[in-house]
């Protein structure tokens, strides 16, 4: 009779504890992205992007249909000053509506000044950025393409055999690391590997990215696509760079 009441009380302490803690976070991250969109943070007016030479991004594809909000994410990049974009969703949404803009967009930069005015970011760039865009498609066509052509190529060196037949107790081709990237790049499938990936939706996974091309990224979760901010882009990039990464021997 008396402990259960009080195991009561206990449980709806520690549930209002964690719901503060909660609250007091997501205060102090909103409080963190005002100053830092406001310049006002000495540490975050300076963007040290020497290590981040290829930048992946993760959309929801249902997120991805909303044209607009992607653009922006993309003038946010170059505002920072990002070179080479990989831009990934499973349905390839971002393929069939933003790909075929790219290029006309790279011939004209004029509104990227007007970006970086209304983000009143001091990292201000108006350098040409590549945009890679994938869908989750090219991904399995391209490792069954690559596998067909190690494949292929391991067949040829059958005729050094006694016998004519290439079965598998006579074939022992052990293919290096070095191999199947050198046939993902011959069937197109290659690329820059991300050194940071950006997940944005409502679930923590990549969903999907060529797993062959995230062999040493970062992978952070930015939240929903609606509620992508240009304070919360330059907080991960601080914090990317801040990173000491073992990469093993």
């Amino acid at each position: 009779m008396i402990l259960k009441p009080i195991l009561g009380w206990l449980w709806c302490l520690i549930h209002m504890a964690i719901s503060l803690f909660e609250l007091w976070s997501c205060l102090s991250n909103k409080l963190e992205c005002y100053l830092i969109s406001s310049g006002l943070l000495s540490k975050y007016q300076i963007l040290h992007l020497e290590r981040l030479k290829c930048l992946g991004v993760v959309l929801d594809s249902r997120e991805a249909k909303n044209v607009m909000e992607v653009k922006q994410l993309l003038h946010w990049f170059s505002t920072a000053g990002i070179k080479y974009v990989v831009l990934y969703d499973t349905e390839g949404v971002i393929k069939e509506s933003i790909e075929p803009g790219i290029e006309a967009s790279r011939q004209d930069t004029s509104n990227f000044s007007d970006v970086c005015a209304n983000t009143k970011s001091p990292h201000c760039s108006n350098g040409g950025m590549v945009i890679e865009c994938l869908s989750g498609s090219e991904g399995k066509e391209g490792i069954a393409k690559a596998a067909s052509l190690l494949y292929s190529a391991s067949c040829k060196g059958c005729n050094s055999y006694t016998t004519n037949t290439c079965g598998y107790d006579k074939l022992d081709t052990v293919f290096t690391e070095a191999d199947v990237a050198s046939a993902l790049r011959a069937v197109g499938s290659g690329g820059p590997e991300p050194d940071l990936l950006l997940v944005y939706g409502p679930v923590r996974c990549h969903l999907g990215f060529p797993s062959w091309r995230l062999r040493y990224t970062e992978i952070m979760h930015m939240g929903p696509l609606k509620s992508m901010k240009y304070s919360s882009i330059v907080k991960v990039l601080c914090q990317f760079a801040q990173k000491h990464q073992n990469y093993g021997t």
